[in-house]
């Protein structure tokens, strides 16, 4: 397979080459980890995955490379506002590490029920401060910095090329100074490479370092990390598109910077917004769902999983009750399909490319070729699934590979999860038992099946929209 991918650094279409034959070193940028992901942030990893997936089973081996910020990250991505994780240890009465500790396990296990692989090498922020400084010491001895404030900085005027992922242009980058910025940039796009306690005097996590005791920017972790595992040049860099006109602008600055190679990666990936009534998802604006809730209204994981790859990746998503509606019943109608394929199926029959799985299986291919268009690569799934040949099983399998929605494992416990769909519709019975109950006014019937419920580990929550349940331990 040949991939045509959009590459934001010169935002054109180009056909993917590694820099080394049949080998792919691919760096993710990972969570900051001070509060649970929304599932706009886990767009980001269902892309990576598919991404992985994709050229993996094309033949290549991939380093996937992630990094979980647990230091150095503030509310503001140039170098203002709290630290996160700090922040949060306050709120909640945990130590930053606590802290990182619950929420990287939060995150992991929120990445594993949406079926995505994890990456080859996770690697923490603060478990590699000491690359970081030996970064940072490079790119001062090549005189991009200047000490001003009891802070390192880089120096944006030494780099002529600053800003041209982001198309930014250098005579306007002083335009636009905020009040209250700080006084101590030369530039006001300059950015810290290094913190000491004139930025914050009470920082939880600090090490000592030429330049004072301390901790990192934001920014230099990923050029760091990413150099120690994959070296100083990079096949793919992803990220969401929030990141391209500061964290990843910088990080190219200081990795340039330091090893005067250019370009430090040859393909740069970014994913759109998932959007909620108009707006992005964010943390900061309150209000934000976590896979959790959309589980408890009754969604499987992979319904969202499903959701998502009905959109590009490079396209603005719109969350919905109703699209995620829509994606339960697809889903669900497509494992039916499939479940019935595997029953009259008596061996998995390879799909030769003349025969019709075949000319699915190509059409396949061809639309994740084209920078990973799922949209279409979903469509030629159900062409060959709505076939309804025995002899499409394999392709159907072959497809998933890539789309990741666990259809192969679905066939296999198919015992299991029709006793499971039994149970629910079960409890969803006994629910609408309940709410005519309710409706006659007879609350001691209601109350009694919400307790038999309850001792069975079914746990009932009534809201705006109905209600939902979900298992607790009885």
């Amino acid at each position: 397979m040949a991939f045509t991918l959009f590459n934001t650094l010169g935002r054109r279409r180009m056909t993917f080459q590694p820099l080394q034959e049949g080998r792919v070193g691919f760096y993710g940028c990972g969570p900051t980890v001070y509060n649970f992901a929304h599932i706009g942030n886990l767009r980001a990893y269902v892309f990576h995955d598919i991404l992985v997936r994709s050229l993996r089973r094309a033949g290549y081996e991939v380093n996937h490379v992630m990094n979980v910020t647990d230091v150095g990250h503030l509310t503001g991505d140039n170098d203002d506002g709290e630290d996160k994780m700090v922040k949060s240890a306050e709120e909640r009465g945990k130590s930053v590490l606590e802290i990182a500790a619950f929420y990287t396990k939060a995150f992991f296990h929120d990445t594993d029920r949406l079926n995505i692989i994890r990456p080859d090498i996770i690697c923490k922020a603060t478990e590699h401060i000491a690359e970081m400084i030996a970064l940072i010491e490079k790119i001062e001895k090549n005189d991009f910095t200047y000490f001003s404030g009891g802070n390192l900085y880089f120096d944006i005027s030494r780099f002529p090329s600053y800003g041209e992922l982001a198309m930014l242009k250098m005579e306007d980058q002083q335009a636009g100074v905020r009040i209250g910025a700080d006084e101590n940039k030369r530039n006001p796009n300059d950015f810290v490479l290094w913190f000491t306690k004139s930025k914050f005097e009470n920082q939880a996590l600090v090490w000592d370092s030429p330049w004072g005791r301390g901790y990192p920017g934001w920014h230099i972790e990923c050029s760091a990390m990413s150099m120690k595992y994959l070296g100083e040049n990079i096949d793919i860099h992803a990220g969401g598109i929030d990141h391209i006109p500061v964290h990843h602008t910088n990080e190219i600055a200081q990795s340039e910077a330091a090893t005067g190679k250019r370009p430090w990666v040859n393909f740069w990936l970014h994913n759109e917004f998932l959007v909620l009534d108009k707006n992005k998802m964010s943390k900061s604006a309150g209000g934000f769902l976590t896979l959790q809730n959309i589980i408890d209204e009754g969604y499987d994981p992979l319904d969202y999983r499903y959701f998502l790859l009905g959109g590009h990746y490079r396209s603005q998503l719109q969350f919905s009750r109703e699209g995620m509606q829509g994606a339960k019943n697809a889903r669900r109608s497509l494992v039916e399909k499939v479940r019935a394929l595997a029953a009259k199926t008596a061996n998995h029959i390879s799909a030769a490319p003349g025969t019709e799985a075949g000319k699915y299986l190509q059409a396949f291919n061809k639309a994740m070729e084209d920078d990973l268009s799922t949209p279409r690569a979903l469509a030629e799934l159900w062409g060959l699934v709505k076939k309804g040949q025995p002899d499409t099983l394999a392709a159907v399998f072959d497809m998933d590979r890539v789309l990741g929605l666990g259809l192969e494992s679905a066939c296999s416990n198919m015992e299991e999860t029709a006793e499971d769909e039994a149970n629910a519709q079960e409890i969803e019975g006994l629910i609408a038992k309940r709410a005519e109950a309710k409706k006659a006014k007879d609350f001691a019937l209601a109350d009694n099946i919400r307790q038999n419920l309850k001792e069975k580990g079914i746990m009932l929550e009534d809201g705006p929209g109905g209600t939902v349940w979900r298992r607790i331990a009885p």
